[in-house]
Formats: C-alpha cells, structure tokens, sequence
C-alpha cells in the first residue's frame, strides 16, 4: 500500500509538471510530495530488534538496499551515491551513541499543496463542494427507519443552515471530530492531540546556509525515539518554502474531553484556531521534549523560535477515520479502498484490518474514553507558558 501510495504522489507531482490544468495557486515547479528519505533515529549504539526486522522484511520483498543504517560504512557510501543525507545530525553523533535507519523510500507530503490538488482533481470530475462556515458546517446525520425498524438509514447530513444533503450513502471522514459525530465509535477511536512547534528560518538573503541545510533536497524527514513514551516521540520535516521547520510531539497523546449530549465525555479536537474554546499553548512536556531535541541535534536553531468500514446499525452510512497522524501520506489512493467498500468489494486484505470490530476480552494496547479524569487530559497537564521560546 506505502509503495502504491508513492507512485500515485510521484504521478501528481509529474501531473504538475506538465503544467496542464494546474489548480489556482500552484505552479508546474511545484511538487505535493518530496523524496528526501526518513531518518529513525534512538539513543543506542545498536538497532532495536523491531527495526532488523524490517530491514529483513523489505529485503524479503525485494526492497534491497533501501533502508540504511547509519553506522554501516556501505550504506554510508550508498546514500552518498544517491544523493541522500543518512546524517543530518552528525555532530550530535559525535557527542553520544546514535544509530538510525534511513528510509531511501520515505519523504514529505505537502499537505496544503496536495489538498489544493485533490480538490481542484475532484472538482473536474464533478464533485460539488460547499465551502461556509454555517452552510458548509456539519450539524447532524438525518435518518429514517426502514421497513423492518431493525436499521437506522441514514439519508443524508443536515448543516448549520438546517439544509438537508440527500444521499444515498453517508461517507464520515471527519478526522479527529469523527468520534464526537458518531457516538458508535466510543471505545474504537479517540481524538489525540498531537503538540507542534514551528520554527522561522531568517530571510533566505541572510542565511542562505539554513535555507540550504534544511531544504527537501538535503534534509531528509525523520523520528527521535518514537517508542521511549512521554521522553521521546519526535518527528520533524525539512523547511517548506517559506522557511518553517516543523517539529512534532506524540510522546503523549493528549486529550481534550468534553461533555456530549448524551451525557458522555469524547475527546474534541481544540487548537488556537478553533471556534469557542481555544487552545494557544502547547504542554510543558511537549515543548520541554522539543527543546531538548533542538538544543542537542539542531543548535543552529535555539534561538530562532520554535478506518474505513460500513457503520453497523446503520444503512447507508460508512466511515473513513482512524488514521492517527498517518493516513494522510496515503492521499492519493485512499479513495480506491473507500470505493471498495462502497462497492463491497473487500477483497483487498488490508480492508479485512479496517473493518468495524468489538472490544474483546483483552487488555486495550491503546487505553480509549478515561474522560477528564484521565493523566492525558489537556486540563490536567501544565502547559507551556505564552510567548515560550525553542529554545524554542
């Protein structure tokens, strides 16, 4: 799926190229997806067992000579050879042990460029989108019985305006509202709040060797400790083109719980753009993890500033939620498999992992719905004072 996922990024990318029909505000320089690597990195002199194993599974596969360990002199020589940087963070190499796997494979999704895409691509083909803050606004699905009364059918979704959107089926790919607008979902998915600093590169006049250290053709995307908890957990990309360098916190997955209508709490998504309640700080743990990163592997930059499956109960309603931060890279084929269940045509094996289940008698590897008493509620963490510097 990652590798169909990658061919169909390089194929809009080469679409841009072209030049042709090129959505407002896009170019033909433009690219949705660069391919500068992704860099695993921890704190030992050895890789764990879990990243051996899918160096052996990759090989397996025929992906030989793909992902590179940073301290092999020949994977050394064969990134050199292809243009990629498997130590970007050299110097904090000298200080203590690091070891990595560089990803030849992996890169960095444009988000904004790539959304703009997809919609001018589906607006071609006829989708009609309704862009409002009251119009375009959710409200709630609006059902009917059916014949029997043993099923909910649900016939379209109803926005703020109070104008019902007929349809026959009712797609919910809502991302981290999904939970609150289908209750169905308690115990199966949770929104998490994910913490992120930006840091702003001075004027590229000024320091052109930033601009060029960190761009896509040098920097590769990469992970800090993504297994060691609350301590680790960092992910960052290279700069975009205005000169911000995102670094990403999920360590701990926050929670913003929320009394809902029912009477039960769900986590709601909450950032300083939200409507009501807003959010402008992030955890002092986040940021003190990000400070600890940028002060050891990017001093340079101290001071600058830091599931898809049908509903059961419920005709005509199917959702696409669950990614958790991850879903995105996948873009430009996601439609295929939600088209698939559409079709009920499941016959692809990763459709069979994405179906809807029932919790079992097993403990929950991810605990879901602690509410507000929960250790990971964003009202039970102290958070980062306003104006924090990364040093940020």
């Amino acid at each position: 799926m990652t590798f169909e996922a990658i061919d169909a990024w390089n194929s809009w990318n080469d679409e841009l190229a072209t030049g042709n029909s090129l959505p407002p505000g896009l170019s033909r320089e433009d690219k949705v997806f660069h391919k500068c690597g992704s860099l695993n990195i921890a704190d030992s002199k050895e890789l764990p067992p879990w990243e051996l194993a899918t160096i052996r599974a990759m090989e397996e596969q025929g992906h030989i000579d793909t992902q590179l360990v940073t301290t092999n002199p020949r994977h050394v020589a064969i990134s050199k050879s292809r243009g990629q940087n498997i130590s970007p963070f050299e110097q904090a190499g000298k200080e203590r042990p690091i070891v990595g796997v560089l990803d030849l494979s992996g890169g960095v999704a444009v988000a904004d460029k790539a959304c703009r895409f997809a919609l001018h691509k589906a607006q071609q083909l006829g989708v009609k989108v309704v862009f409002d803050a009251v119009a375009g606004a959710f409200e709630s699905l609006e059902y009917s019985l059916t014949p029997s009364g043993s099923l909910h059918k649900v016939i379209g979704v109803r926005t703020k305006d109070k104008k019902l959107h007929r349809g026959e089926q009712v797609i919910l790919a809502c991302g981290g509202w999904t939970p609150s607008l289908l209750p169905t979902l308690d115990g199966l998915c949770e929104a998490t709040a994910g913490s992120v600093a930006l840091i702003k590169l001075p004027p590229k006049s000024s320091s052109p060797e930033l601009w060029d250290r960190f761009s896509p053709e040098n920097f590769p995307t990469w992970m800090y400790r993504m297994r060691d908890g609350a301590s680790g957990g960092l992910y960052g990309f290279p700069r975009d083109d205005n000169g911000f360098i995102k670094i990403g916190y999920r360590g701990t997955k926050y929670t913003n719980p929320k009394a809902q209508r029912d009477g039960k709490e769900r986590s709601i998504p909450v950032t300083r753009w939200s409507d009501g309640e807003k959010l402008t700080q992030i955890p002092k743990q986040a940021m003190s993890t990000i400070q600890g990163f940028v002060h050891d592997f990017m001093p340079e930059l101290e001071l600058l500033g830091i599931a898809m499956t049908r509903v059961p109960g419920f005709e005509g309603l199917m959702v696409a939620t669950g990614g958790s931060g991850h879903a995105f890279k996948y873009l430009p084929i996601l439609g295929d498999f939600v088209v698939d269940v559409l079709e009920d045509n499941e016959t692809r094996p990763v459709l069979k992992r994405w179906k809807w289940r029932t919790r079992g008698e097993e403990k929950p590897v991810n605990v879901l719905m602690e509410g507000s008493i929960g250790t990971r509620a964003l009202s039970n963490v102290p958070l980062s004072s306003h104006g924090a510097k990364c040093m940020l």
